[in-house]
């Protein structure tokens, strides 16, 4: 089974390198030499070159060049985990087997941009790793292989980012010779049980004082690294917050204020609750009694 490999992500480079150690057929791998829409941007090329596997850099897999590239390469399935662009016809119709895309959520549920941080941010207790036929949609083509995975507690964006990996690494290896044999199945996603996430921006990182402990501590699991962490600003500085703790916090404070600046790190009083800034960068320093 001839396969192109479509990625630019941390993910897609163990994708990979999963695929070349199963002996799998890489005719050739499209990647991008820049991203700026992913923190975890990783460029494929040099895994290409260690291993003789033709490649292409693009910024647009959907470009006249791209196609015309693949047409030589004459695929059996064209397999695109880590893309954040949607593909078009001409090229999800030019391998027989048409294209295999990668989603770490529970489709058809949380379809869209950036899955991993919205479940974290949003307090979700559970997602899964999902790999699905590419249509012209986003994330709603029938699914070929799905796994749920819990989200504990003590996620973050890191801990959670290696745990879809490692599952999403075996069911590749389940999958793809389902694909050479044919003895593959398709799952239609049931269209009226979807929601689609919309991308974040910086704002959305931002912390707001206001919000109650929990939300605050879920947003900075959520943009934990590989992302680019939760962040306050103190007279025009940029504070990146990466780590923190829910504590308990009087109730007739206001949210902004600094309780205690002993021990783990400040503690800040919250919309409800009050929250402990274990890790930033810089370090932070600030004044009991003071606000942020």
């Amino acid at each position: 089974m001839r396969i192109i490999f479509i990625g630019t992500v941390l993910f897609s480079s163990f994708a990979l390198r999963r695929l070349i150690d199963i002996k799998a057929n890489i005719v050739g791998v499209c990647t991008a030499r820049q991203s700026k829409g992913n923190s975890d941007y990783f460029d494929l090329s040099c895994i290409c070159s260690e291993n003789g596997i033709p490649f292409i850099c693009a910024d647009d897999a959907n470009s006249d060049d791209v196609l015309f590239w693949a047409q030589t390469l004459n695929p059996d399935v064209i397999f695109c985990f880590g893309w954040s662009r949607l593909l078009k016809k001409p090229l999800l119709e030019l391998a027989p087997l048409g294209v295999v895309g990668f989603h770490p959520a529970a489709l058809p549920a949380n379809r869209g941009r950036h899955p991993l941080i919205w479940a974290l941010v949003l307090g979700l207790k559970k997602t899964a790793s999902t790999f699905f036929f590419m249509d012209e949609g986003a994330d709603s083509g029938d699914i070929l292989s799905q796994r749920e995975i819990v989200i504990a507690e003590e996620d973050d964006a890191g801990t959670l980012y290696e745990k879809v990996t490692q599952v999403a690494l075996e069911q590749i290896v389940e999958f793809v010779p389902l694909l050479a044999s044919g003895r593959y199945q398709r799952k239609r996603q049931n269209h009226q049980n979807s929601n689609e996430w919309r991308k974040r921006g910086m704002a959305d990182g931002k912390i707001d004082w206001r919000m109650s402990a929990e939300s605050i501590h879920n947003l900075v699991r959520g943009l934990a690294k590989p992302y680019v962490g939760a962040h306050f600003e103190v007279n025009g500085q940029v504070i990146k917050v990466w780590k923190t703790r829910i504590e308990d916090g009087p109730q007739n404070m206001e949210p902004g204020k600094v309780l205690c600046a002993g021990g783990d790190g400040l503690l800040i009083k919250c919309g409800a609750g009050a929250i402990r800034l274990l890790c930033t960068e810089p370090i932070f320093v600030a004044d009991i009694g003071g606000y942020l």
